[in-house]
């Protein structure tokens, strides 16, 4: 292992926006987030599989008024994305290393407003390994608001059509889908919403670049 990976694995033990919890073991945070973390009652977006953190922080630039929480087991991408949320005062972001399987330890029903799958592995020899498949929108039920949204962003066909599949197969609530974002946002889109989807990932601007075309859907699965 890296000298620079060691020491942020040592940094972000000292962030205070960041929770590494044991991963098969409830966690004392389960239900306290808001109370304990934000210290507010604002909805509460989780972003899973969030790397460094770009759209974690980049939404909670847009929404002041919402709680972010990045989530990913990879320690030092998450650093990047806490770094900048200390360095820039921004209390209403945290980040929480797990494993995605356990996300119910760390969350009670209803917890959570929102969900962003942004960029996730398509996984094409394990299809359930996919976080839009059924396991894991089991999963996604248990502590998601009834009503609550999952949005996915994505460069991948596979990725993208397999969940198309399972919107129609399971009879998911889809509010919105398209096989090309930026060729497709309606000219009178608010400028807010732009800016919102023009929050780019380290992934995303690697694929735009190789001429990738970008993905985006969001749906209800209550």
């Amino acid at each position: 292992m890296g000298k620079d990976k060691l020491k942020r694995f040592a940094a972000i033990k000292e962030f205070k926006n960041v929770f590494e919890p044991a991963m098969n073991e409830i966690s004392d945070l389960r239900g306290k987030w808001r109370l304990e973390v934000f210290k507010n009652d604002n909805p509460i977006v989780l972003e899973l599989g969030c790397g460094k953190g770009e759209y974690s922080v980049g939404l909670g630039k847009k929404y002041p008024n919402k709680n972010f929480i990045g989530c990913d087991l990879k320690g030092n991408r998450i650093y990047i994305g806490a770094k900048e949320a200390l360095e820039e005062g921004m209390d209403n972001v945290a980040f929480l290393r797990t494993r995605i399987d356990f996300i119910t330890n760390f969350f009670v029903a209803d917890e959570i407003d929102e969900i962003w799958l942004t960029f996730s592995d398509p996984q094409p020899k394990k299809p359930n390994k996919r976080l839009s498949s059924p396991p894991f929108i089991a999963r996604y039920r248990q502590i998601l608001k009834k009503g609550g949204i999952v949005h996915m962003k994505t460069d991948s066909d596979l990725l993208f059509e397999y969940t198309q599949e399972q919107i129609t197969e399971q009879k998911y609530h889809c509010l919105e889908s398209t096989w090309d974002l930026y060729g497709s946002l309606p000219e009178d889109l608010d400028q807010e919403t732009k800016d919102i989807f023009h929050i780019k990932t380290h992934y995303e601007k690697l694929f735009t670049g190789r001429g990738h075309v970008i993905k985006y859907c969001k749906f209800e699965i209550h």
